[in-house]
């Protein structure tokens, strides 16, 4: 956790309300960080659904293996999170470490451990020592309360420099329902139908299939369409979570993800996940610069993004972002590169609104002191027009710094 916080982080910061059936607490447990909190407790009133979505990595955290596995059973009482320490690549003691947490956690809270669902953060390859959790998850059960989000946000933050939340409220039915969700991310980030580690919790009475459908779905054009530096993480988990509790006041029971009672909660739900996506961007280790790169023009949507992702992964590109520097030279090379269908002689590239390329050359109307001004902002968007079809699609990233390397260079040192 960086000590100083980007200059990206959001100038505001949402209240989040309390959702019934959920109660959070936090703790020292001293798993590699020392003074300040690293474990987080949500306890989840019966009856809760939940449903996940997970890195493509070959290489899964034991912890990601455990939520896999417990999902079909679509009911959740607990989620126990832990930062400073991913427990991945630790083998047999790595799955036996998320079978004790799991233990400590469900026997804490009075469930089965089916119902206890696990997420882990850090540093990969060392053995995580399960033990401490012994004691601190039976009394972060007895002391949770439905208050404290930020808390929880801050407790799973690794090398973020600000907690990320978000929140939405919308009418179900005759019931309003909230919506609130949080994330940690700011490196190794390049999600696949997964997130860094982000958890979503409504009061909406939402079938475990049905919220399946729709947490798949909406990850597709926000957490999905991020990228910090191309590396997709070993423990990248979403879970979302929705106790039924506005069942009470009037809200349906939903089971299929298509009721077209749920238009306003699905525009509701995939604007948190959103939220929360560009939060990471703007957290993007070292970052200075957020950067939104819109494809159009493309010959499918899908052509798009890989477009998209080729620009918004170049090491080139990113450090010329950095440097301010519009060299579209270096995005005319990722666009190449992607290996999807591009004509050079139709190609046009803006930055900021500055057209600076236009039918594969430099547009006639180039202004170098006009587009150094643009490259100023914190926000820059670069467009690319292909002129071939209707294809679009955006992509969200960061320039690349000094301070990347710097971050990453002695992480676990």
């Amino acid at each position: 956790m960086s000590s100083a916080v980007s200059p990206l982080a959001p100038k505001d910061v949402p209240a989040m309300p309390a959702i019934a059936g959920v109660r959070l607490a936090t703790a020292a447990a001293g798993i590699r960080y020392q003074g300040r909190t690293d474990v987080l407790l949500a306890v989840l009133d019966k009856g809760t659904a939940v449903a996940g979505v997970f890195t493509r990595s070959k290489c899964p955290s034991a912890p990601v293996e455990w939520c896999r596995s417990k999902l079909s059973g679509g009911r959740a009482r607990a989620l126990v999170v832990n930062s400073g320490n991913a427990n991945a690549f630790t083998g047999k003691t790595g799955k036996q470490a998320t079978a004790l947490t799991a233990a400590i956690a469900a026997k804490a809270v009075g469930c089965s451990a089916n119902e206890v669902f696990l997420a882990s953060t850090g540093v990969i390859g060392e053995p995580l020592d399960a033990t401490k959790f012994d004691g601190v998850l039976a009394t972060l059960a007895e002391t949770a309360a439905p208050e404290d989000w930020m808390g929880a946000a801050r407790a799973i933050m690794t090398t973020d420099t600000f907690p990320k939340v978000a929140t939405a409220r919308v009418k179900l039915g005759k019931a309003t329902v909230t919506i609130n969700g949080m994330a940690k991310g700011a490196g190794m980030i390049a999600p696949d139908m997964a997130t860094m580690l982000s958890f979503i919790f409504t009061d909406a009475p939402i079938a475990p299939a049905a919220l399946q459908t729709l947490l798949k779905s909406g990850v597709e054009n926000t957490f999905n369409a991020v990228t910090i530096d191309g590396d997709t993480s070993t423990s990248d988990t979403l879970l979302a979570f929705a106790t039924g509790a506005a069942a009470d006041a009037g809200a349906p029971k939903i089971s299929r993800a298509s009721d077209p009672r749920l238009k306003g909660f699905v525009k509701a739900f995939n604007g948190v996940l959103a939220d929360l996506a560009e939060q990471v961007a703007r957290d993007g280790e070292g970052a200075r610069k957020l950067v939104e790169i819109m494809v159009e023009g493309a010959t499918t949507k899908a052509s798009a993004r890989k477009i998209a992702m080729s620009i918004a992964n170049s090491p080139l590109v990113k450090t010329a972002i950095a440097g301010e520097d519009a060299n579209w030279g270096r995005v005319v090379m990722a666009v190449g590169k992607a290996g999807e269908p591009a004509n050079r002689d139709k190609l046009s590239i803006s930055f900021n609104g500055v057209r600076v390329a236009k039918s594969g050359a430099r547009d006639p109307s180039y202004n170098e002191e006009e587009v150094s001004e643009a490259m100023k902002n914190d926000k820059i968007q670069i467009r690319i027009a292909l002129g071939l079809g209707k294809g679009r699609d955006r992509v969200l990233t960061c320039d690349l710094t000094k301070e990347y390397v710097a971050i990453n260079g002695d992480y676990r040192s």
